[in-house]
């Protein structure tokens, strides 16, 4: 199925932008949006919003239009979790059965992060819109360290409540700051030889589980995710490693 934006009519090509230029607010920084947008292929460009943000800088919206169009049948993903999500009563029944234990995680922000939004929304017991957090599950031992943990503090809690799984939240991605700070985590695990120890996890509104396995992660939670994601993903992977021993 080919696919094309579209604003009034199907397959118009309308296509919204929005961006900050460095040059002050008016006709000719207006002009020179226009411009740019022209630049990118879009045709029947227009600036219909501009306001200075600080003197020498503006923000504009910017509509176009384009003949690009994608292959809907030809993109293909590859989710942390399948078709199949437990609820948290099928996750907790799956434990009792397969594992016959509590299955221990342990969660945090880690770095300079102080966004706590992320791991409270998986984590916390009231959970995120409508979806309980892993402390509700009768079955999971869930540890909350909330924000700004550094690296090392985390991977020491781990192992003293002998956890199964690792949650990283990152909601700071400017200049890529969540990449050297996730990237350090599993190197402390390697330097450690704890790598193999953990299911490792991360999530954020900017990572998805593609970054999450090329960073080591063993999956990452974007958009649209929450703890029943989360606790099938680590309840799958605490059964195959149990089949595996």
């Amino acid at each position: 199925m080919i696919i094309r934006p579209y604003g009034d009519t199907l397959d118009d090509g309308a296509v919204q932008l929005s961006f900050t230029l460095p040059v002050p607010d008016g006709p000719k920084g207006r002009e020179a949006a226009r411009l740019f947008v022209e630049k990118l292929g879009f045709k029947h460009t227009e600036i219909t919003h501009s306001h200075a943000l600080a003197e020498g800088f503006s923000f504009y919206v910017a509509y176009g239009k384009t003949e690009t169009s994608i292959d809907f049948d030809t993109v293909r993903i590859k989710e942390a979790t399948g078709d199949k999500v437990y609820s948290m009563d099928e996750a907790c029944e799956v434990i009792k059965e397969k594992i016959g234990r509590k299955v221990v995680v342990v969660g945090a922000c880690t770095g300079f992060d102080a966004h706590t939004v992320g791991i409270d929304a998986i984590m916390n017991m009231k959970g995120y819109n409508h979806h309980y957090g892993l402390e509700r599950y009768s079955e999971i031992e869930a540890y909350n360290l909330g924000a700004q943990v550094p690296n090392e503090k985390l991977i020491d809690y781990a192992v003293k409540v002998k956890a199964d799984a690792i949650l990283i939240s990152q909601i700071v991605t400017q200049k890529d700051v969540h990449i050297q700070n996730l990237v350090e985590f599993i190197e402390l695990l390697q330097a450690k030889g704890l790598r193999e120890k953990f299911i490792v996890c991360v999530g954020g509104s900017r990572i998805g589980n593609q970054l999450a396995v090329e960073l080591g992660y063993d999956g990452g939670f974007g958009k649209g995710t929450y703890a029943d994601h989360v606790a099938t993903f680590i309840v799958d992977r605490v059964i195959e490693q149990k089949v595996a021993r």
